[in-house]
């Protein structure tokens, strides 16, 4: 018998010479034949192969398509020249009517039935190992001399005919200060998976114990190591067992044909791509393109500008308005808050900064098909109301948004209000944004930039806030200009140190992330923007669909339209004046926000951020 030693230098057509005559003592062929493709293998009726080609082809990511043969053909030659795909596998397994019904050294003894038979061959994430380690990342199932991890998850594919499954995808523990680099080093080769689908905690995907995988070995994560999953082929063996057909043949999880074709013709897909942690409980990470985040960074540059001379360029966090937008990326339901009744002696004593830059940002998660509520304090409800009905006549939102309140009436309410039954595990937002909202000063009063104490005009909504802290999975954003609205916690520090009557009225209660505007519809109008950014980005848009179905190219026509405009913004700001909605330091009736002219500075400010 031959040891594993110097497998991994050995030419593909030598190592299947040597599969071929059974003369290994390996369990799987990770790190065999290094920097030459190896393919998963599926072999089925005739009749089933055009569905097959078409399911593969619609989720590329797990199941990438290297060859498919003509009935009744053992050769590939576009990918060996000289191979037998009834001997050049370690194993195979043998399906009948969706049950494993043996493992297999061969299958010549079946060549009959293989003359009406299909071969598959798949890409495999074997392929890109060798790529892995010339970045300087450890591959730890070779290290442990072990399989790699499979797992089955809770995504489904994309179904084609009687074709269907849930993705299967495979674990890799990665260092964390690697991750970069190894999205990098596989991110271009498609054939062998990609990018990988998922960072971070294994319970997003539905995998409940690492230590128990579907396929292969238990690989042991190393301090610091974060559990990195690529969509994998053994997909395509759980499709063959769903559609429970007569007779199929697989190769064994890991036991892999090797081919001839080196991993050298690399496919772009779109840009350099970046790995940002968005959550730490539980731990997750996103992947967007360079290009995409330094395009966010520019917004977040915009607005940063200074026209009150407040003193706000010492809050601003780079980076902030990214990873607040990558979070709502991944979120199916946003709850936004918004209101600041600063004008205490009129009525209403909201100001107009605040719900343009809400109803923004509502309109494009609305176009993401996400779901978004807005909660506000009670004595503001109708105002809130004719405000959201408005902005569909105005064509701002394409449907009116539900309105809510929240009073806080006993030590539960917070969790009852963001989740069903208080359950931590079934909350009904996954990302809260408040925006220009009265926030909690650490005496527990509210108070205007001016130090006057409003806590009887503004209800307990920071409680959610709080909250949300203590729910794995939810995370917040909260978007400000002078460091007294709720979210601004994060930068209390230097509100008190630099903001005007800063060791008062600012705010005690963090957000996740903190996006400090110079007026802060301006950050509403930056989300809205930056949220586009990614949708069109494709590195980010195949992380978010686990690489399966097919690319969303974006639609004009779907999406320019929900951005903010100057006309409907200049429509918007009529509308509030209309209402009484006055603008926050003058508490002027006419065309400005926050003293500031809306021709020329706001209207301008739109403009470039578009």
């Amino acid at each position: 018998m031959l040891l594993t030693g110097g497998l991994k230098s050995l030419l593909p057509h030598v190592l299947r010479r040597i599969i071929r005559c059974k003369r290994l003592s390996i369990s799987n062929t990770s790190g065999m034949a290094e920097g030459y493709k190896q393919a998963n293998v599926v072999i089925l009726h005739k009749s089933l192969a055009d569905d097959f080609e078409k399911f593969c082809r619609a989720n590329e990511g797990p199941l990438p398509l290297l060859y498919r043969s003509q009935p009744g053909d053992w050769k590939c030659p576009s990918l060996s020249s000289d191979s037998d795909i009834r001997t050049d596998c370690l194993q195979y397994r043998k399906y009948e009517h969706g049950a494993c019904t043996g493992s297999l050294k061969s299958l010549k003894e079946y060549s009959e039935q293989l003359k009406d038979m299909v071969t598959f061959y798949l890409g495999c994430s074997f392929s890109f190992e060798k790529a892995v380690q010339k970045a300087g990342i450890p591959i730890r199932n070779v290290e442990q001399k072990c399989n790699v991890s499979m797992y089955k998850t809770s995504v489904p594919c994309y179904s084609i005919s009687m074709f269907h499954c849930n993705l299967v995808v495979t674990m890799r523990p990665i260092p964390e200060s690697k991750l970069g680099a190894v999205v990098l080093a596989t991110s271009e080769l498609k054939e062998a998976h990609g990018a990988p689908i998922h960072i971070g905690d294994p319970g997003l995907l539905g995998i409940q114990d690492l230590s128990k995988p579907d396929y292969g070995d238990p690989v042991h994560l190393h301090p610091g190591d974060v559990p990195v999953f690529w969509a994998c082929g053994v997909t395509g063996v759980e499709a063959i067992i769903n559609c429970r057909v007569p007779l199929a043949f697989t190769h064994s999880p890991g036991c892999m044909f090797v081919t001839d074709l080196k991993n050298d013709n690399v496919r772009s897909l779109g840009g350099v791509p970046q790995v940002h942690c968005i959550s730490q409980d539980p731990l997750h990470f996103s992947i967007v393109s360079a290009e995409a985040a330094q395009k966010i960074k520019t917004l977040e540059t915009l607005i940063g500008i200074d026209p009150g001379e407040r003193g706000i360029r010492h809050l601003q966090r780079q980076g902030e308005l990214l990873g607040a937008c990558l979070a709502m990326s991944h979120a199916g339901s946003v709850l936004i808050t918004t209101g600041f009744p600063t004008h205490f002696t009129h009525q209403p004593p909201e100001e107009n900064d605040g719900p343009p830059g809400a109803l923004a940002i509502a309109a494009v998660l609305q176009a993401l098909e996400k779901q978004v509520a807005i909660v506000t304090d009670l004595r503001a409800m109708d105002l809130n109301k004719k405000i959201i009905e408005e902005a569909v006549q105005l064509g701002i939102l394409k449907k009116p948004i539900p309105l809510l309140s929240y009073q806080g009436e006993s030590a539960d309410s917070a969790l009852m209000f963001l989740c069903e039954n208080g359950n931590l595990e079934r909350p009904r937002f996954d990302h809260l944004v408040a925006i220009e909202r009265a926030g909690m000063a650490a005496d527990g009063n509210y108070y205007n930039a001016r130090k006057v104490n409003i806590k009887h005009l503004v209800d307990p909504i920071d409680e959610l806030f709080l909250a949300a802290q203590t729910i794995p999975g939810v995370t917040t954003t909260g978007v400000g200009d002078g460091g007294n609205e709720l979210g601004m916690g994060k930068v209390k520090d230097a509100v008190k140190k630099h903001i005007k009557n800063g060791d008062v009225i600012a705010c005690d209660v963090e957000a996740d992330f903190t996006v400090v505007a110079g007026v802060s519809n301006w950050g509403g109008y930056a989300i809205a923007c930056a949220l586009y950014v990614l949708r069109c980005c494709e590195i980010h848009e195949r992380y978010l669909r686990r690489a399966l179905g097919f690319p969303r190219a974006p639609s004009e026509r779907l999406w320019l339209p929900a951005l903010p405009s100057v006309p409907k913004e200049e429509k918007l700001l009529k509308t509030l004046v209309q209402l009484g909605v006055r603008s926050g330091k003058t508490a002027s009736l006419e065309m400005e926000v926050d003293g500031l002219p809306f021709y020329n500075t706001h209207s301008c400010m739109i403009e470039k951020l578009l």
